[in-house]
């Protein structure tokens, strides 16, 4: 079957109509063979003043819905999303072009954020706090905050929005969501799976959840809108530079997921074929296309004649092709320039002393369609082109002899989003976890960069920009904090001691 027709067919079980994926002006091409699989029309400034509209006018409406009756859409969204669970996956490897398990994967970390939210729903909680005036209460309440702007990258093409959206809608904000232009049927695929969760819940507003399709102009209009409280992106840092002093010049409010230049460090105690393994996932998985990519790596010197010949043997012989039709575990990168960004980082990192093993194009009879064989590049020192992030399989090797060292070049790039150690050496393990260890947001210890849960906060600090999503308390973000005193006596006691009698 061509895959223009499997895509059709699966976006016709999914929800989509063939009227909304044909006749567009917006080309969608599917990596894995650089063919177009459909042409989606786009939307106009006019179309995102509209929606945005609508978005606020649903926030008067949603935002006095009980939280718990709030849990009950997300809830029903994970039930549609678990019956769509094969095909939505599938639809994600098609364009983006993910292995079956990732893909599906994806869909599964959509469905645990929507049981977190279910469950978040009734714990939206505020504090007590104890009050230095008789007859008194003080306490903060959390109130919803406002209609949200989802900017979200192609790599994760529908997890990162589900982040955000299942978090959203419980604490009582509509959401309107911008995929990547690189990614927008998958986008529709959701929007029409939450519409089914919409009928069966059956007194949402309408507005509560929008979608905008187009380029930058089009998410210009909804970062720079005073009606939209909140923007959460995911990116690159140059997108986050504008995207940030943009809102903030309107005093919105922003969630910044940016850069990942991730680092891990073997030490002389590590479990090598446990490391073996985490470091190949970790930077080979999703053709080196996640923003927790492991990119760079420090093996102590001991042990560095073990590690390293294991991982040449693992990247000479990793299978790289279409993960639809082979066994592959790397798939292809997102398009050309991705592929010419690789070879433009592999070919300074050989200038500046590199050794070199993959990182060639691999052929599979589609000319437009970019497979790259992982990179493994050992450097001589930790500078250059290895202090700069490329969206693309790439691991740099260094070379290490103190801890003290390694953890000084982890930390130091702009980024500061996931970090790893391999260590069974308890001192080593707890001096990475600490103020004076990893200075990135993620720090994990025997596991690589890559995969995190969806319970923990996600995000980064530094140029990955501060943001946190997902687990952990990352729900006040979505929402206004309100500090509140109640007197309940018949005297009017001021703070700090101050008298003012009349």
């Amino acid at each position: 079957m061509h895959m223009a027709e499997e895509t059709t067919q699966l976006l016709a079980r999914l929800g989509v109509s063939n009227a909304d994926i044909t006749n567009g002006n917006l080309a969608v091409t599917s990596p894995l063979t650089g063919q177009q699989i459909a042409a989606v029309p786009t939307d106009s400034a006019a179309d995102v003043a509209a929606k945005i509209k609508q978005a606020k006018a649903a926030f008067s409406i949603w935002r006095s819905v009980p939280a718990p009756h709030r849990g009950e859409l997300v809830r029903l969204f994970g039930e549609e999303l678990r019956t769509s669970k094969q095909d939505l996956g599938r639809l994600v490897s098609i364009e983006v072009g993910k292995i079956p398990s990732e893909g599906e994967g994806e869909v599964q970390e959509m469905i645990d954020i929507c049981d977190f939210a279910v469950g978040l729903s009734r714990q939206l909680y505020g504090l007590t706090i104890a009050t230095e005036r008789p007859g008194h209460r003080m306490m903060e309440q959390w109130h919803p905050l406002g209609p949200v702007g989802v900017i979200s990258a192609f790599n994760f093409p529908v997890a990162v929005w589900s982040w955000n959206t299942a978090l959203a809608l419980v604490c009582g904000d509509p959401v309107i969501w911008k995929p990547s232009e690189k990614a927008p049927l998958t986008a529709l695929a959701c929007m029409a799976i939450m519409a089914r969760a919409l009928k069966r819940f059956d007194d949402a507003p309408d507005g509560l959840l929008s979608l905008i399709i187009g380029a930058g102009d089009i998410g210009a209009a909804l970062v720079e809108s005073p009606d939209v409280a909140l923007i959460s992106a995911t990116g690159s840092t140059r997108m986050g530079r504008i995207v940030g002093p943009k809102v903030a010049e309107r005093f919105g409010r922003v969630i910044l997921e940016l850069g990942g230049n991730n680092a891990g460090i073997v030490t002389p105690s590590a479990d090598i074929d446990m490391t073996l393994r985490a470091v190949a996932f970790g930077a080979m998985g999703t053709a080196g296309q996640r923003c927790t990519t492991l990119r760079r790596l420090f093996v102590h010197s001991s042990v560095y004649d073990k590690v390293v010949p294991g991982l040449q043997k693992a990247y000479q012989s990793v299978s790289v092709g279409n993960p639809l039709t082979t066994e592959s575990l790397v798939g292809p990168l997102i398009d050309k320039q991705a592929f010419d960004q690789m070879q433009k980082a592999l070919a300074a990192a050989t200038n500046a002393g590199g050794e070199v093993t993959g990182g060639e194009r691999v052929e599979n009879g589609h000319p437009n369609a970019y497979y790259a064989r992982p990179a493994l590049v050992e450097m001589p020192k930790h500078e250059g082109i290895v202090l700069q992030e490329t969206f693309a399989p790439i691991l740099y090797v260094v070379k290490y002899d103190w801890l003290e060292d390694a953890i000084h070049w982890h930390n130091e790039v702009g980024a500061g989003l996931s970090s790893c150690i391999f260590t069974l050496d308890m001192q080593e393990a707890e001096l990475f976890l600490s103020a004076a260890g990893s200075d990135c947001g993620i720090a994990n210890v025997n596991i690589a960069t890559s995969g995190a849960e969806i319970g923990g906060a996600f995000g980064g600090e530094k140029e990955t920009g501060g943001g946190r999503e997902s687990g952990s308390d990352a729900w006040k973000g979505y929402m206004r904090r309100a500090t509140n005193t109640i007197n309940y006596s018949k005297e009017l006691p001021l703070a700090q001691g101050v008298s003012f009698d009349i």
